[in-house]
């Protein structure tokens, strides 16, 4: 793919736990990228959320973390970073993309002695699911100005099925409209509703989540005793930190 713009593909979330359809999102973004005739994707990141999230149910990360890497162990070009995770408080997104572009960057700029704003630089793109643009619209989840910065300066994936239209929502933001060459949807035909949160109801109730997690997940979860009725409860009185951020 000689010619082609280097690029990689940023997942973030809380991952609680990896499904086999957050790995397929990846999957499906690198061949629509490719059929582009733009891109070549290098590379793609897992990037799980911190504790500090705040979100119901969310386990440790150290548990996150050593699921989304025995759940990708056989994937070639996705790999599971642990920076963002790491941070003592939750990380705005933008700021999780500003971080990996840099190193991206950086370990561009010493391979080949340019800088990265030359032609053929890399680029990251954030990849995201259907419902994800739906989040922009939450009042105090998002700035304004990030926003902006993460669709206008980076761009987006996002891969929509069934009935969900995230192209309404392109039509229907002035500030997501005026980026639309940067936002690229892939459409999903093979329907695939797996639902973390569902995934997680299964375990605490003890039913089988087969063939919908990778078996070396599960073998995790049971060893570690994670997704039961305690761990659901955790952080059920605390608000989600994006929104108590904003008010800090």
């Amino acid at each position: 793919m000689a010619g082609r713009i280097p690029l990689f593909l940023l997942a973030c979330g809380s991952f609680n736990p990896i499904t086999h359809q957050h790995m397929r999102l990846f999957e499906l973004a690198r061949d629509q990228m490719h059929q582009t005739g733009l891109y070549h994707v290098v590379g793609g990141i897992v990037s799980p959320v911190s504790d500090g999230y705040g979100k119901t149910g969310l386990v440790a990360s150290k548990h996150r973390l050593a699921m989304a890497r025995l759940a990708l162990q056989t994937s070639d070009w996705v790999t599971v970073d642990e920076w963002e995770s790491q941070q003592s408080d939750w990380t705005e997104t933008l700021v999780t993309m500003r971080y990996h572009f840099n190193r991206i960057a950086a370990q561009y700029q010493r391979k080949t002695g340019e800088p990265t704003n030359n032609s053929g630089g890399p680029q990251l793109k954030l990849l995201c699911g259907a419902d994800f643009m739906d989040n922009f619209k939450v009042p105090g989840l998002w700035r304004a100005d990030h926003i902006e910065e993460v669709v206008g300066r980076f761009g987006l994936v996002c891969v929509t099925r069934g009935s969900l239209q995230p192209d309404r929502t392109i039509h229907e933001s002035d500030m997501l409209s005026r980026h639309r060459q940067n936002i690229f949807l892939v459409r999903e035909w093979i329907q695939n509703e797996i639902s973390a949160t569902e995934v997680r109801r299964a375990l605490r109730r003890g039913y089988s989540v087969k063939y919908i997690l990778p078996d070396s997940v599960i073998d995790y979860i049971r060893e570690n005793n994670l997704y039961t009725q305690d761990s659901e409860m955790k952080n059920k009185e605390i608000q989600l930190r994006p929104l108590t951020k904003q008010t800090d």
